[in-house]
């Protein structure tokens, strides 16, 4: 009998079970058994052979369709060119380099699993030297129409794969594993199956490898769908529950304090949303237990003045609050803007500061050794009751007298450790806010952060301008490029500025390709670029550089002098992608836009049109029309709606067509939930976990389920869910 825990070396041999160790981390029965298939194929199915992406490792089920040998120009052999195809016109070609005996085996008209990485040469997609399993080949033919059978008349399991392992080989280890599995003990209480109507344990693991129909692998993946939710959900409800009753010191709002004096001074009005979120926090900040919220807000809507209005409510009632940012260059700038919002207010002790008021320092790594000294002085005594810093502030020997609230800025830019560090400054558990420009979808916010309260910022203030964005094919159009160059020439004549972003720094960082292997063309420089348009496409324009890698007064004075106008554009890597404000900023022209995710497009372009003038997103690309990564951009391109790019970035990441680069390791411990798909699942495990919860807040009434939750969010899972 072979049971969850059972080695792999006792049930495949040691050969296959190292195999599967090196190559995908699989060492037990349970590690087999839980590692799903990412989808099915039957024969006569097409594959969207027109979808697949460069640099892609896929696995792809297809006919031969004709065969080529060639001999090679760059060195002695020859080159087998095998064309497949899925029937529906689209095709790929595989080559292998001096092996012309695979011409007896790759047939015309055989079919097969193909798997390989996808490159490109000369625009036609191919995989070189794939790997494949052919149906039929080297068997009589009784034994040919049973092996058709056996992969072609069922569904055909396709699994993350590598390349030493190819799924066709994963598929045969599960097959000798399931005859002698025995399944583990159901961890979901009987009651909760009845009630959602769930398979059992065992029939869901063996119906999600080997389905017997389309209906029975429904049921097991919703079963085992069931089963990831859940865990999450009741990790997070058992840790909103710890949260919610630990001790923390109350902040309350006071009167005539340095908040109302900051509100007064405002010169303009607080928008509807920030009105309502500011009282939620208030709220939050006047009970005696540590807030733990989560902000979220489009690209300037007011995130950082609702965290200052917050940090004075702190500073008020006796406290310190500490901003912390992921960049020096955003650190500077929170800063900056902090301080010409505070005014008088922020300069306690100054001969033009407010007597009443606090003092706002600054903690970043490139400090002098005197300006660090005279900041962590101001930090330890309490004279500074607001610091903005990066993560030097974590550093040993920055000490706070009474640290209440820390303000994470872009979350998801630190690690769960440094967030940790900051909070482990404060002598009781302080108030938190997490912020971030990034719209995150429903189901992601109730799985990822779902023990932190929520607030959404959706309302721009008045006076910001609307943002056209255009994709520049330069392949297919190349007259569409020059005319970018002009545009960002027009808008310097009109007295506006301009950033050009590329996806690289420029230090030679890129692999060479192997002799005959078609490569990729790098992703452009910011070093490379910036002689081009000096010497050539923006001539005669004042044009700086910024990147992460310059030296931190190099930054600031080079963002000091755009922001002033002094330069014209900036040619920078994506360190401009959240927190720059240059109001006279108008355009953007983004290199091989199809490099950077759809979040973070987004985030680039809400750098212009800051201002009174429109503003304008121009996204480069050589993709080839009707690809995904061309799809991404007109998505882009169509819409300035952060929480609908949002879904579209999840479903893109989480959900292609073909196995991914997922395919050469682990995935996520969310192997089958879909967090675009699954919204109704997710609230209805939310609710379940909640009830269990609350009768059961350790779950020592099932001690299976306690099992299963830590099994599929281990320790340090649990503590990357725990936000706040």
């Amino acid at each position: 009998m072979t049971t969850t825990d059972t080695p792999l070396t006792k049930v495949l041999g040691a050969k296959t079970a190292k195999a599967l160790a090196t190559h995908l981390d699989l060492h037990t029965a349970g590690d087999l058994i839980y590692h799903f298939p990412r989808r099915y194929d039957q024969r006569g199915e097409h594959t969207d052979l027109r979808r697949l992406e460069v640099d892609e490792q896929v696995t792809v089920l297809a006919q031969v369709q004709g065969i080529t040998v060639k001999p090679m120009r760059a060195r002695r052999g020859n080159m087998l060119e095998v064309t497949i195809g899925d029937g529906s016109g689209a095709t790929l070609t595989c080559t292998f380099f001096n092996q012309a005996w695979r011409e007896r085996e790759l047939r015309k008209g055989v079919w097969g699993l193909f798997a390989g990485k996808v490159t490109d040469f000369r625009g036609k997609r191919q995989l070189n030297g794939p790997a494949y399993q052919l149906f039929g080949v080297d068997a009589t033919q009784d034994d040919a129409a049973a092996e058709i059978e056996e992969f072609a008349g069922a569904l055909i399991p396709v699994y993350p794969a590598a390349q030493a392992v190819p799924t066709w080989v994963i598929a045969k280890c599960v097959r000798t594993l399931l005859d002698t599995f025995e399944p583990p003990a159901d961890p979901l209480p009987g009651d909760v199956r009845g009630k959602r109507g769930l398979v059992g344990i065992g029939t869901a693991l063996r119906e999600i490898h080997r389905p017997s129909s389309e209906e029975a692998l429904y049921r097991a993946k919703h079963r085992l769908k069931w089963d990831e939710a859940l865990a999450v959900q009741l990790t997070l409800v058992q840790r909103r529950a710890r949260a919610a009753a630990a001790p923390g010191t109350a902040r309350p709002r006071t009167e005539g304090g340095l908040l109302a004096k900051f509100d007064a001074g405002l010169p303009y009005e607080l928008t509807d949303g920030q009105r309502q979120v500011g009282e939620e926090i208030a709220a939050d900040l006047s009970r005696p237990h540590p807030m733990h919220r989560l902000l979220q807000g489009e690209v300037g809507s007011g995130k950082t003045l609702v965290s200052v209005r917050a940090m004075l409510q702190v500073v008020d009632a006796g406290g310190q609050a500490a901003l912390l940012a992921p960049t020096e260059v955003l650190a500077t700038q929170h800063y900056r803007g902090i301080s010409a919002q505070l005014g008088a207010l922020g300069r306690a002790g100054e001969l033009d500061g407010d007597p009443a008021g606090t003092q706002l320092t600054l903690v970043t790594g490139s400090l002098g050794a005197a300006a660090r000294r005279a900041a962590l002085a101001k930090l330890a005594d309490g004279s500074a009751g607001i610091v903005v810093g990066t993560h030097a502030l974590l550093y040993e020997g920055v000490e706070f007298k009474d640290l209440g609230l820390v303000v994470v800025d872009e979350q998801h830019r630190f690690g769960v450790e440094q967030r940790d560090a900051l909070r482990a400054k404060a002598a009781r558990p302080p108030h938190v806010l997490v912020m971030t420009a990034t719209p995150i979808p429903r189901t992601v916010a109730m799985t990822v952060y779902g023990d932190l309260e929520t607030s959404i910022l959706s309302q721009l203030p008045r006076g910001r301008s609307p943002i056209a964005s255009h994709v520049v094919p330069a392949l297919d159009k190349p007259a569409y490029l020059d005319r970018a160059w002009v545009r960002i020439r027009e808008e310097v004549r009109a007295g506006h500025q301009a950033y050009v972003v590329c996806p690289r720094i420029g230090d030679d960082e890129e692999t060479p390709p192997k002799d005959d292997e078609p490569a990729r063309r790098p992703p452009l420089a910011v070093t490379e670029v910036l002689p081009l348009l000096q010497n050539d496409y923006l001539k005669g324009l004042r044009i700086g550089m910024l990147h992460g890698k310059m030296p931190p007064d190099e930054k600031d004075a080079v963002m000091r002098s755009f922001s002033a106008g002094n330069l014209d554009v900036l040619v920078a890597t994506t360190v401009i992608e959240v927190g720059v404000d240059v109001p006279n900023s108008t355009v953007m022209l983004i290199l091989d836009a199809d490099r950077f995710g759809v979040s973070q497009l987004h985030q680039l372009r809400g750098r212009v049109g800051r201002g009174s003038a429109p503003g304008i997103c121009l996204l480069h690309t050589e993709s080839a029309e009707g690809s995904a990564a061309r799809e991404r951009l007109d998505a882009v391109a169509s819409t300035t709606d952060g929480f609908k790019l949002s879904e579209i970035d999840l479903e893109q990441r989480r959900e292609g067509d073909v196995l991914g680069a997922s395919q050469s390791g682990k995935n996520s411990h969310l192997r089958l939930l879909s967090l675009l798909r699954d919204e109704k699942l997710i609230k209805e495990a939310r609710a379940e976990a909640g009830e269990l919860i609350g009768d059961d807040p350790d779950l020592s009434r099932y001690p299976a389920l306690a099992a299963s939750v830590t099994a599929l969010v281990d320790e340090e899972r649990a503590e990357y869910l725990e936000k706040g």
